[in-house]
């Protein structure tokens, strides 16, 4: 392997990487705080990207679409918290993993209804439309830089609002002791109906920002849960911190196996994974 390619290769896996972090620390968030195996948080992330696509058809904007996107996104979890996810705080993980696969295929009939079974794509926005070159032969496109700015931008935001902000103490505090926290005059409901909500708007602000780097088709958010769930097993449950540092490495592995081993690229996270777990059986940062 040249430098050259080395070097595009690290900038691609980081990228992705970063991409993996936006949509596995809604899962690890929800997961952590409220209990919740949500393994319809990949249907989330088509959403967005079926959103970005709809509204830019209809505005002509990426930046209008992004928007109304996600706070359509913020909308719908707030709607399946109160109306669906609720039901099973005190209930055990085998009927939260029937209710959302349930939704997934809800929501996979819903996209297929709505935007039908064809591969969709979205252009990339013209002011992030050009190249930033690396060498006299090799160029990196910028808006893959821009959602890799994005991504970390997302991440310095969640540290801050976790540990500097009295939203994040409450989370602290109901992922420590719900109870007490009742006991206080804290309304939970409203809390975990606030952080499901923000994790749905994470997976589909990264299916939006996906959606101009790649198609847009159905059953995309079975695969992406798939490797998120990789992430946060690796970084440990519930551990933002965790899903940061485990992302960038599946990102990283990811990347360079394909070039490297080819033939067994798509096992090479779930080595990562197993070798990871046998030195460390709750993950690089358990909550």
């Amino acid at each position: 392997m040249t430098t050259s390619l080395f070097f595009v290769q690290l900038i691609n896996g980081l990228q992705y990487g970063l991409l993996l972090f936006l949509i596995a620390s809604g899962l690890t968030l929800v997961f952590g705080v409220m209990g919740i195996l949500n393994l319809a948080h990949g249907s989330m992330f088509m959403v967005g990207a079926y959103l970005a696509w709809y509204f830019f058809e209809h505005t002509g904007s990426f930046g209008i679409s992004a928007l109304i996107s996600a706070a359509i996104a913020l909308l719908i979890g707030i709607a399946i918290e109160r109306g669906l996810i609720r039901h099973l705080y005190r209930r055990n993980h085998l009927d939260q993993v029937l209710l959302t696969i349930g939704m997934i295929f809800v929501f996979n009939a819903l996209q297929s209804l709505l935007w039908g079974n064809d591969p969709l794509g979205v252009p990339v926005p013209q002011a992030l439309s050009g190249a930033v070159p690396l060498n006299d032969v090799l160029e990196y496109p910028v808006y893959r830089i821009f959602v890799a700015l994005l991504c970390i931008a997302i991440a310095f935001v969640m540290y801050y609002m976790i540990n500097k902000t009295r939203l994040g103490m409450l989370i602290r505090a109901g992922e420590s002791n719900r109870e007490m926290v009742e006991c206080l005059g804290i309304d939970i409901r409203r809390l975990y109906t606030i952080v499901f909500a923000i994790g749905v708007m994470l997976a589909a602000v990264a299916g939006v920002a996906s959606a101009p780097m790649s198609s847009i088709m159905p059953g995309m958010g079975e695969h992406v849960l798939i490797t998120c769930f990789v992430v946060v097993v690796i970084g440990g449950m519930g551990s933002i911190k965790g899903a940061f540092v485990a992302a960038l490495l599946v990102g990283l592995v990811d990347t360079f196996s394909s070039v490297l081993v080819p033939q067994i690229s798509s096992m090479m996270i779930y080595i990562l994974m197993a070798f990871i777990l046998l030195i460390k059986p709750q993950g690089l940062f358990s909550s």
